[in-house]
């Protein structure tokens, strides 16, 4: 296996976790047919589960495993039939060889907890000003003052949060502004992303997404579907564009909106089914080498979703009284 120090200095936390599960899946330890999906996997390697959907999409790559209609992947290659085996990830008692716990137990007490502090935060951007109670933030997740104190400076480099001028950490609202703005930057970035994506995206990965936008009838799809989608196209196949740069900056640029657009459906907004047509499109053009007219129809699509936005933004202004958040975040009230 390669190295601690060079997996997390060349690809961060995700290429620990390919190579960890590439070892297993090669000497027989996670069989053919075993269902891997992303929430188990993550508290297995006490992680969010952005690293997670970013191994799991390089080890499709090398067509270890396969999509699955059914959610998630099947270990095996995508021209193997196997029967779905769903046994619980911790079950497996994964072994990790010195040099990937190593590399797990390098990260600092700030990146175990920053991505689903980042989500959460993320979030109630819609519903109002919100402050971060550091306090609070520590003690959620049994970390110290310092640590919350880094997680949130790190937020506010990304613009997320910001400090008011009583130095309390306040994050939102996001205004019609900001979902106008930040659909601008996706429009000029995405479309570059996907041009990047599509040098290393095997034709069997794109015929497996498109396989997951069809024969289903439109009341069928669920917002866990739809989310799915979604995620399938913005996050692990653009953001596996060959320019790091721009997949680390177009991501800060989707978060607030991608994990507004989740929260909001989970609370059962009213879901357009013209979304996986769109998607459909998309896929359908790249399977035919149209990359210009995919990038156009991409941009289509992101108008399309600016738009929807917008209505899902005056729809969650009716709630008097937001849906429960993380307890470290306090609606706010003038200072």
């Amino acid at each position: 296996m390669t190295p601690a120090n060079d997996l997390l200095n060349s690809s961060h936390l995700y290429a620990v976790i390919a190579e960890v599960l590439d070892e297993h899946i090669r000497i027989g330890r996670l069989p053919p047919g075993l269902v891997l999906l992303e929430k188990p996997i993550a508290e297995v390697f006490q992680t969010s589960r952005a690293p997670v959907r970013r191994a799991l999409a390089e080890l499709e790559s090398r067509q270890l495993i396969q999509r699955f209609d059914g959610r998630g992947f099947l270990v095996g290659p995508p021209a193997q039939s196997v029967r779905p085996i769903r046994t619980p990830f911790k079950a497996l008692n994964l072994s990790l060889d010195a040099q990937a716990d190593a590399a797990l137990q390098t990260r600092t007490s700030w990146e175990r907890i920053y991505a689903e502090v980042e989500r959460s935060v993320a979030s109630c951007l819609v519903f109002g000003q919100y402050r971060i109670v550091e306090a609070e933030l520590a003690e959620h997740y049994r970390v110290s003052r310092t640590v919350a104190r880094d997680v949130l400076s790190r937020l506010q480099e990304r613009g997320l949060v910001r400090k008011n001028q009583s130095s309390h950490w306040v994050a939102g609202p996001l205004t019609a502004k900001d979902i106008r703005e930040l659909y601008e930057l996706r429009t000029a970035l995405e479309p570059v992303a996907l041009r990047g994506a599509m040098q290393q995206t095997p034709r069997a990965t794109l015929q497996a997404l498109r396989a997951r936008c069809t024969g289903r009838d439109p009341s069928q799809w669920t917002a866990e579907m739809i989310d799915r989608i979604e995620s399938d196209l913005h996050e692990s196949l653009l953001l596996a564009t060959t320019n790091d740069r721009l997949a680390e900056n177009l991501r800060h640029v989707q978060l607030p909106l991608v994990e507004t657009e989740r929260f909001l459906r989970s609370l059962g907004l009213p879901m357009d089914p013209r979304i996986v047509d769109e998607h459909r499109i998309i896929y359908e053009l790249l399977l035919h080498d149209a990359v210009d007219a995919a990038a156009a129809a991409l941009i289509e699509h992101l108008h399309a979703e600016s738009r929807r936005s917008l209505i899902h933004l005056k729809t969650a202004a009716v709630f008097s009284d937001p849906p429960p958040l993380a307890s470290y975040l306090a609606r706010r009230v003038d200072d």
